[in-house]
């Protein structure tokens, strides 16, 4: 479930937010999938851990375009 960046860029900070919580959890799911060898794709750890820092670096980018806005 690779993310698309421009749609994360079309929503908004609370909704990014909540992105990034339903990931985490998502990432804590699996990682104990994992640990108990259940999980049968190994790589989706991979993906939502990327996903994360994407929703992250977008988060970071519109935090920043607000404050500059604000000067």
């Amino acid at each position: 479930m690779a993310l698309d960046v421009k749609e994360l860029q079309q929503l908004g900070v609370s909704e990014l937010v909540d992105k990034e919580k339903q990931l985490v959890q998502e990432l804590f799911s699996l990682r104990f999938q994992f640990g108990s060898g259940r999980l049968e794709n190994p790589m989706q750890i991979r993906k939502t851990k990327r996903d994360i820092a994407r929703v992250k670096t977008i988060l970071e980018q519109v935090k920043a375009r607000t404050e500059g806005s604000k000067k």
